[in-house]
This record gives C-alpha cells, structure tokens and sequence, in this order.
C-alpha cells in the first residue's frame, strides 16, 4: 500500500510538472501583436498674411486681398482643405507697371477674379510644373474660363495667361499644404483683358455752382447779352423815320389847303 500511494503522488506531481512547462512553452510561442501606426502629424497652420508681409515686398497684393475679403479665401484652402493651395504673388513694382491696363478700372467682381486668378487650389512642388506644363490649361481658384498654361523651360517655370506672360522668380515658401512663387509680372487673364474695358466715369460736377466769367458759357452768355442792346436800338429808328414821315404829309397837305383858299 506505501508503495502504490508513493507512486500514484509521484504520478500526480509528474503529469502537474509536465502540465506547467507545456503552457510556458505555448505562451512562449505565441505571436506579439504589433503596435499600431503612429498617426500623421497635423501639418503646421500658416497664416498666410504674416506671410505675405514679413517674406517681401508684396504689400499691394495684400492689400488686395484684405481689401476684397479673399484673405479668408486662400486661408480656407490653405489649411482646411486636403489639397492646399499653390498662389503666385507679384511684387509690389509689378503692380506700379501697370500703366495700362489698370487694375482701377475694374468692377469689384472683376478685381476679385483677378486676385483669385493668382491662385491654384492644389499644392505644387517645384518639381510638379513640368508635368503640369504637359497637361495643357491649369484651373485656378477663378474656375471656369480663368486658367493658366505652365511651361518649364529648363528649370524655369513660365506661365501664360492668353494676356500676359510671367516667370517664377523665387520660391517664398514651399511647405506642404502651402506653396507661395513669386513672379515678376501681374497675372492679366484673358477673360477680363481680352475685352475692351469701360474707362473711369469723370466725376459729376457740384451742384449750384455758376460758371465763372472765363469758362465758355458765360462768355457766350456775355456776347448774347451785348449783341443784343444794338439789335433793340437798330429795330426803334425804322419806326421813328415812319412817324417822322407821316407828320410831314400832314404839314404839306394843311399848307397847299391853305395856299388854294387865299389864292
């Protein structure tokens, strides 16, 4: 009787022992689950009018923009949109070119449309404009007929607007999800140049103000008025000739009565 209870708590303490290192090993092998991915860094917001003013002298294309309310614009699509925004900025010599046409003539939609003709609602890399060059007219944020032809032309980035032809100078700022070239001329679009623009209205003159005594009216005025005393003068001595006239029949007729009484 030892002999069988001493093997059957050997038997036991064996199978337990065996029990334990086989859920050691299994536990041992299995797989580690990897950990997950690390989102995306948020891109860094750029406040594109702190831009504008501290890289260069691109003051009067501020100015427009502000002016306009399209600052608010290009800031949505710079950092609330997925594609970001391209813009080509002039600097402010570009804008003091402009002799003719000038940007004063414009309609306040006109100007608008111009402004947003500067942009493209996509972020483009240097290296983005050759391709873009194969890929005939580009959109801009104008939409519609607003758009622009690329040619990069051995490193250079040229861009024609049917109106008026540029070239990328500089790259202001080339972080996604904004990217800000400067050119050397005002993008002039063909939809708005193209066609004959209505000069500036003079300004109406003020009310209850007489000409002076110089200015044409009034001389003429002068003239009327000094013609005219001769002319009344001139019409009176008919008249008095005819009365004059008719007295001297009337004398002649009472003499030659007289005259045939007494003779």
């Amino acid at each position: 009787m030892e002999f069988s209870m001493i093997f059957m708590i050997s038997f036991s303490v064996l199978i337990l022992c065996s029990s334990l290192a086989y859920g050691q090993v299994a536990m041992s092998t299995s797989p580690t689950p990897s950990p997950s991915p690390a989102p995306a860094p948020t891109p860094a917001y750029t406040n594109l009018k702190d831009l504008l003013s501290v890289a260069g002298p691109y003051h009067k294309f501020l100015d427009y923009l502000e002016s306009t309310k399209l600052i608010d614009t290009f800031q949505i699509q710079a950092n609330n949109t997925v594609e970001g925004i391209t813009i080509f900025v002039p600097k402010d010599n570009a804008f003091k070119a402009l002799k003719k046409p000038s940007l004063s003539n414009l309609t306040d939609d006109q100007l608008k449309s111009v402004l947003l003709f500067h942009a493209l609602p996509r972020y483009y890399a240097l290296a983005d404009f050759n391709d873009l060059s194969e890929k005939g007219p580009i959109s801009t944020l104008g939409g519609g007929q607003y758009t622009l032809q690329f040619n990069d032309d051995s490193g250079t980035v040229r861009l024609d607007s049917g109106w008026s032809k540029t070239k990328v100078t500089s790259a202001v700022h080339t972080s996604k999800p904004v990217a800000v070239y400067q050119v050397d001329k005002v993008l002039l679009p063909e939809a708005i140049f193209g066609t004959d623009i209505p000069p500036t209205p003079a300004p109406a003159p003020a009310l209850g103000i007489s000409p002076s005594a110089d200015t044409p009216s009034a001389a003429k005025s002068e003239e009327t008025g000094s013609s005219s005393k001769p002319s009344s003068l001139g019409s009176s001595s008919p008249r008095i000739m005819k009365n004059w006239g008719i007295w001297t029949q009337l004398v002649l007729a009472f003499l030659g009565g007289w005259l045939v009484l007494f003779f």
